[in-house]
Parts: structure tokens; sequence; C-alpha cells
């Protein structure tokens, strides 16, 4: 970068060293004001005075715990304690219990300094276990704390009141545990669910979890769905998983040479608890899977002496063991056996699931498609279940919610919001109407053309990875015509109407054949073909990151992946699409906000937007990076992006080498607008709340020391926001205000009531929903050197929405964040060779609770090194991941 101050000098960024304390609290004032509801009830009455918080040590008579049994067994040898106790040893005092190692009380049960032991016979399965259960007094929570930081007097972090509303969490969900299966802080019923593929069961529910606002406590209630195993036969389990008729057809499908089946039937019984019970059984045996045996029952053999013949020992099949021990011949000797911790071999015909388990592993894209489709409900439906579960259960009518202090009515929050004016956006001047405010959030591309023109398309094929039969040659060329012409006609030139096409097997080596299908493109000497058009038989997942894998890494050209059934019916609505992708790749602009408005906003200052978020490993894969993703704006307007890619130990959410990625997004910026920035607004996602001031203090100095390493004096002024998705807010518009959903309409802000005490944050609705309930995205202000108004940053985070390259709506999260979305997903074709599965840190599917853990509590593999991961030289600075 230059050392001319020019016009793009240096700002107001201030000393690197920086105040711990988060951006102080403002509100906005612009826009049309409407009440709506909110997903909250306002706690009219909370303690504030102290609680007694216990560890908890459940000890069997004889021997310890190698592991604690499941949350809901150590429920209910805790419940089944206090009821024997209650009015003894514990004087009338309830206790709540965290299923582990916590308990609260809202007096002291003992004196500070003892242990208060509480003796316990425990039936379960018709057997009688004898236990221990060790109170001793662990600290002492004061609640004032609460009514202090809603209060926003200051000093306060948000970790500190953390143990009060675990408590209060606790008590509320002490009351649902009677009647509801428990997860955490979410509750489920079997009442209404639903049957999906796979052996697996969609159950409704609701999450509670208590919420500071502003002079206020608040709980929050919404809906959720999570996947339940099916209680009951596990034979008829493991039938619907691998989607047969009977039993008698899974012959020889769960073998180790049937390595696909019997990974889904692996994968499905990790962990489960089931009962075994046969005739030579008394009562029923309860144990958790850990695996299968190798061989059919009918093969698989072990030493076994012969209890009547004393002495004897002879190798014997499990079959045969089952037949001579307990006279009982099996029915499916041709399956496997499952295992338990002991190894011992259990047949699966014997077994039942046990009632309430909640599927943890990752669901296919059919039960996925299921998930959606049941969590998917109008909002008016939604808000109605939430008020009617706080009528069934009467939270605030509990004597166990009122001995913590707590009073709540059973009904939602009416809270403030604001309508933000829709922003003018631009297309090229070819168009019937250059410049326009869309209505609703969304307009489409008739007499329109994109406002800048990427590189005209000299130079490039079409592979068609399906066979002739499927896709005919003319059928592919009939469909090139009609793409020709929608670019041509949004003002993407194509000036090769006639690429070559070639036919390719999906199931070779896809790098061989894109380069036999490149082969064909009749380029000058010295010059690569600039595009490839793949046509997919399928939406196999694994072939299409083989194409991006072998792009982005070997050949690095621009790559267009589509199926083939838009071949076969080609619209220009589809092509339009593809043309808005294909010149975003090709370094055109397809949209812009009208520049006058949002040049005000920026006050005139070149403003260079970042887009950070993180991909983890699936779960159980602690082993694999996770990968951060970070993307830069390469122009005025915001609207093209570069994106950088960086190897991280497996779930850690600081981001390392961050300095030197800001170093090159500066450069970039500068090389591409010949101008340093000004400003830099960093769009951060993959935050939980009790980060914030972790991540903005060690990324803010980041940023800044990039800065400073460039220029000595170089202090663009920066602006950080936390960017949340996963959470469970939602807001319900009141009588005519909302949109043809039922949802609340775009430009929709919420900065009061239920936000963050003594922080700016605001929930926005930026897009219009198309179905079922919409989730507003939640931004909080870290850091901010510009001293942006709460009106200046929530128009402009809103304007950016309609900004989004290859859509035309506006997106519910910020276009920096979408993108760096978008790269993290890429991660998958850049480390192929790695096989990595990924969870995403921050986003679920509208309206079900996810099963991923929460964000930083697995630890990972400290040894993965962290580097940048680098795409080929020729689409290093391209919007390649479009």
């Amino acid at each position: 970068m230059s050392n001319q101050p020019g016009p793009g000098g240096g700002g107001g960024g201030g000393d690197i060293s920086h105040s711990t304390a988060l951006q102080p609290a403002s509100h906005g004032t612009q826009g049309k004001r409407q009440k709506v509801y909110a997903n909250f009830v306002e706690i009219s009455k909370y303690p504030e005075r102290d609680i007694y918080q216990y560890d908890v040590v459940v000890t069997p008579e004889r021997g310890e715990f190698k592991k604690l049994p499941s949350p809901s067994y150590m429920r209910s040898v805790f419940d089944a304690a206090m009821g024997e106790h209650r009015q003894g040893k514990l004087n009338g005092i309830p206790m709540v219990y965290d299923s582990r190692k916590i308990a609260y009380a809202p007096k002291r049960v003992c004196e500070a300094k003892d242990t208060l032991e509480l003796d316990l016979s425990f039936k379960e399965d018709g057997r009688t276990e004898k236990y221990i259960i060790r109170l001793r007094e662990a600290a002492v929570v004061n609640t004032k704390i609460l009514a202090d930081y809603v209060r926003g007097r200051g000093g306060i972090a948000v970790g500190e009141i953390q143990s009060a509303l675990n408590a209060l969490d606790l008590a509320i969900g002490s009351v649902l545990h009677l009647e509801m299966i428990g997860f955490n802080r979410s509750f489920f019923t079997r009442e209404q669910s639903l049957v999906t593929v796979g052996g697996l069961e969609l159950w409704r529910g609701f999450s509670f979890s208590v919420r500071p606002g502003i002079d206020h406590l608040y709980l929050n209630v919404n809906t959720a769905v999570t996947a339940m195993y099916p209680p009951g036969s596990l034979l008829d389990a493991l039938v619907n998983v691998l989607d047969v008729r009977e039993p008698s057809m899974l012959r020889g499908r769960l073998t180790r040479d049937n390595m696909r089946d019997m990974g889904d039937v692996v994968k499905y019984l990790r962990g489960l608890q089931v009962y075994c019970s046969h005739r030579g059984l008394k009562g029923k045996r309860k144990f958790s899977v850990r695996g299968t045996t190798t061989r059919a029952l009918d093969q698989e053999s072990f030493d076994w002496e012969d209890p009547d013949k004393p002495g004897h020992t002879e190798n014997v099949t499990v079959a045969e063991y089952y037949l001579r021990r307990y006279n009982i011949k099996l029915n499916y000797p041709f399956l496997p056996g499952i295992t338990d911790r002991r190894k011992s071999v259990f047949p699966i015909e014997f077994c039942s699931i046990v009632e309430n388990q909640r599927f943890k592993g990752n669901l296919n894209e059919r039960q996925t498609g299921d998930m959606v489709k049941f969590a998917c409900q109008h909002p008016g439906k939604n808000m109605d279940r939430i008020v009617d579960i706080l009528k069934k259960r009467n939270l605030g009518g509990s004597p166990i919610v009122q001995s913590f202090g707590l009073s709540l009515p059973n009904k939602l929050a009416e809270i403030e919001s604001r309508v933000l004016p829709t922003p003018t956006i631009e297309y090229g001047s070819g168009s019937r109407e250059p410049s326009f405010a869309p209505r609703g959030g969304a307009w489409d591309l008739r007499n329109k053309q994109v406002k800048q023109s990427g590189k005209p398309l000299d130079h490039w094929a079409v592979l068609v990875l399906a066979s002739r039969q499927h896709v005919s040659d003319n059928a592919v060329k009939q469909f090139i015509t009609a793409l020709v012409s929608g670019c041509n006609q949004s003002g993407y030139r194509v000036n090769e109407p006639h690429p070559p096409i070639s036919y390719g097997n999906p199931n070779a080596d896809i790098s061989q054949e894109m380069l036999h299908a490149l082969k064909g493109v009749n380029c000058p000497p010295g010059i690569k073909p600039q595009f490839l058009l793949v046509v997919l038989p399928t939406t196999n997942v694994q072939v299409y990151q083989n194409v991006k894998n072998c792009a982005y890494k070997t050949l690095g050209i621009h790559t267009q992946c589509m199926q083939s059934k838009h071949v076969q019916r080609p619209n220009m609505q589809y092509c339009s699409n593809l043309c808005l992708k294909i010149n975003a790749k090709l370094g055109g602009v397809n949209q812009v906000l009208l520049q006058s408005g949002f040049q005000e906003v920026l006050r005139g200052k070149p403003t260079l937007f970042l887009g950070c978020d993180i991909t983890h490993p699936a779960p159980g894969e602690q082993d694999k990076a996770s990968i951060a993703s970070v993307v830069g704006s390469t122009n005025f307007e915001g609207t093209r992006y570069a994106a950088t890619l960086i190897q991280l130990p497996s779930r850690q959410e600081l981001v390392d080498k961050l300095q030197e990625v800001v170093v090159r997004h500066l450069k970039i910026f500068h090389r591409s607008t010949r101008t340093k920035p000004r400003r830099i607004i960093f769009y951060r996602d993959g935050v939980s709340e009790s980060q914030f001031s972790q991540v903005r203090d060690r990324e803010l100095i980041e940023i800044q020391r990039a800065c400073a390493s460039l220029e000595q004096g170089y202090k663009p002024d920066i602006t950080f926001l936390a960017v949340l998705k996963r959470h469970n807010a939602r807001f319900f518009p009141m009588g005519r205000d909302g949109d043809k959903t039922g949802n609340c309409v775009p430009g929709t802000v919420i900065d009061r009531s239920v936000t963050a005490p003594g922080i700016t944050d605001f929930y926005l609705f930026a897009h219009a929903a198309i179905q079922g309930t919409s989730r507003p995205t939640h931004y909080y202000v870290l850091h901010d050197d510009s001293e942006f108004t709460a009106d200046a940053i929530q128009q402009l985070t809103y304007n950016l929405c309609y900004t989004y390259a290859i859509c035309t709506r506006s997106v519910s999260i910020v276009p920096p964040v979408y993108y760096a979305h978008r790269v993290a997903a890429r991660a998958r074709c850049h480390l192929l060779d790695m096989r990595m599965g990924f969870e995403e840190a921050t986003t679920e599917a509208s309206g079900y609770h996810g099963g991923s853990t929460a964000v930083g509590t697995i630890p990972g593999d400290p040894g993965i090194a962290t580097k940048i991961i680098k795409v080929n030289a020729d689409l290093d600075t391209a919007m390649y991941f479009m």
C-alpha cells in the first residue's frame, strides 16, 4: 500500500489497546413504529437474595460409577431421594438438579462446611439398587446481581450472572420434567410425533430459558423439534433403517463386506440403550450398545464350558449356545449380534429400544427434509402453541418455581418494533427501470440488466456427466441456446454461443473428464478456458465435490454445476439465475445500492467490509480441523468479495492468522480501488454471547495490527459486530402488520425490551419468509470507532442484505457473513482428501432444535496445524464460491 495519504488516508481508529467494556447501548428511532408479540414472558418478580449451589455426588453402595449413567436415570435417582428425604433431612426445602453434578436450593439444606448424606433404595426394571447421595455447598449465588445487570449498572460481565440464570432455568425445568422428556433446556413429548425414514421419529417440544432483557428478566419459550428413537423392537427398527419389508431381507446386508449398510446400522446403534429379554433371563437386562459382531451369530463363536459338563470347554457359535443353554432356536441366526462394554453378545431379535432416547447423529437428506417440513409451521400456529403450553404448565403456579422467588404470567410480552425504509437498488442502464425500491423484499429480473458485466464469455465448454440416453445432444444444445439468450438479455455478454459439448462418466476420474472437456475449447496461445458448465445426473454430493476440488486446486477455472433435469426443461427464469452466478464469478456486479444513500451512511469513507465464519467438524470427529472463512469486499459498493480459508485446530473459536488475512484483504481492496480503506466493518459469525469480550479483544487487536503493519499511523475506523442466527427469539406481528405468510415484514427491527442490557444490539428481519416462522438475525455491536448511531448501523446492515449477488430477494443475514458461509461450505471441496464432515457453528434449519454440542465445549486436537488454505492463483481474488 502506498505511503501517500491520498483520498483514502488514515482514519481515527485510535491505539491498539482499548477498553474491555462492550459498546454502550443505544436505540434507534427511524422507521414506522408498531407493536409485536415476542416469544418472551416477562418475569414480574425474581429473587434478589441468595440461592445455594451444591455439589452432588451419587455413589452406588458397592463401588463407584466408572461413567455417570444417563441424565434421565440420574434425575430419577435424585428425584426419588428428594421425595424420600424432603420432609426429613431436607427440612421441606426443595432442590433442583442438573442431572449431573450440580443442584440448587432456595435455602441452606446443611451448614456450609458440612456434607449431607441421603440414603436411597432405588427400584427400576425389577432391580433394586442402593445409593448414597452426598450434598456439599459449593457456592452462594447472589441473585441481586441479576437486578443490577438488567438495569445496566455497568461492570457486570454476562458470565457473572450465569450461575443465577442456571438456577432459575433448573427451577422452571423441574416442572416441565414432570410431564415431558427433557434434554438440557428443551422438553419434548411424543404427542403428534411423525415417523420418518431410517428408524426414527420426530417429536415436537419447546425450549425454555431465562434471559436478561432491558430492566427485566424474561422467560424465552420457543417451539422445537428433535429426532428420537422409537421404543420397541430393535429388529423392526433396523428393518426401517435399511428400508426393507421384513427381517428376512436383512440377510447378507449386515456384513463387513457391505460397508454402506453396516455403516448406517453402526451409526444408528452407537450409544443406544436397549433391553434384552428372553425366557432364559430373569427380568430384562439394560445396556448401551458398543458395536456389533464381525460375523453372523451362526458363525461367531467362542469357547464355552457347558454347565452340564464341568471342566469341558468347547468352541460353539452364539446360535448354538442359545440352543443348548436356553433351548432357544434363533429365528435370525444370519444376523450379527450387538455387544456391550463388556463385549457380551446379544441377538438383535431379543432386544428392544429403551424409550425416550434422543438420536444424536447426523440426519440424512430425507430425514432432514422431513424435519424441516415437520418444524415448518405458520407463525400464528407457532405462537398459539407457545401460549397453550404456558397455560397448560402454569409455571408461575408451581410451588418449586415460587420457592425460588419467581412470579410470571402465562402470556407473551408485547414490545415495540420499527420497520426501516426499504433501500433503492440499481441495475444496469439498459434496464427498463434501472433503480427502484423493492416491495416485500423481493423482485424479478424481467427487463433488467446487470449493473456491470463481467469478462465476456469467450472460451468455455460444457461437460455432461450423464448418458446421452438420459440427456441428449439436442437437449443440451437447446439449453445452451436458452442460457446464452438469457445472459445476453441480462446484459452479460456471451461471445461464444456454441461451446464444445462432451460427455463424461461421473464414476470415473473427474479431473480427467474435466481436462478432456476443456481440450475442445479453442483458446489463443497463452489463454486458458474461462469457464466449464457441468451437468450432473443427480444430486450426488461426492461428484459435486470432486468437480469443485479439481476446479479450485488444480485447474483454476470457474465452474457451474447444474442438475440434468433443468436441461430437459429449460426456462428463462432458471437461465437468468445461472447468468447471475456466472456474471459474479467472472468479475461482474449484478446490482448495487443507490450510491447517494449508501455513501451518506458511510459518510463518504472508503469502507472494507469483512465477514467471518467458522465451520466445525461433525460430532465425533474431534481429530478433524475446524475451518475459518474470511471474505473482504474489493470495491467501493461492497458488492464484490475475495475469500480466504484458514485451517484451525478442531473446534477452536478464535481465528488464528487473522492479522495476516486482514493484511491480504486490505491489499486486495487497495489494488482493486487504488484507495486505502478509511473504515473497516467486521461482521463476525460463530461467536456465543459468553465469548464476546474474548473474541473481540483478540480479533480487534489482530485487525489493528494488520493496519499498523502496512503503514505507520494507518488507523482506519473499525466497527466490530457479532452476528447470531442460532437463537430462539421469535416475533409475531399484530393484526394486519405482517406479510402474506404471517411473519414480520422485511425491515422490522427490535432493539428494546428483550435485547441485551448495557450493549448495542438488535434483531433484524431483513428478508421475506417463504414459509414457516421467520427467524431474525441478532446483531451485537461490540466495538465502534465510527460512532455510528443505532439508526445508521441498523439501516446499513439492512440495506446490505439487498446486495447478495445471486438472489433477487433480500437475504436474512448480511452478505459478508452469507458469503463466508458459502466459502466455509466449500472447504469440503478444498479438503476432499481429508473426507471431512462438517457441522455449522451458528445456523440450523428454521424452527427445529439441533442436536449438536454447544459451540466451544468440545476439546479438539491441538496438534492440527493452523494454516491458510490457498486456491489456484487464477481464482484467488474471484467470487469462485458463488
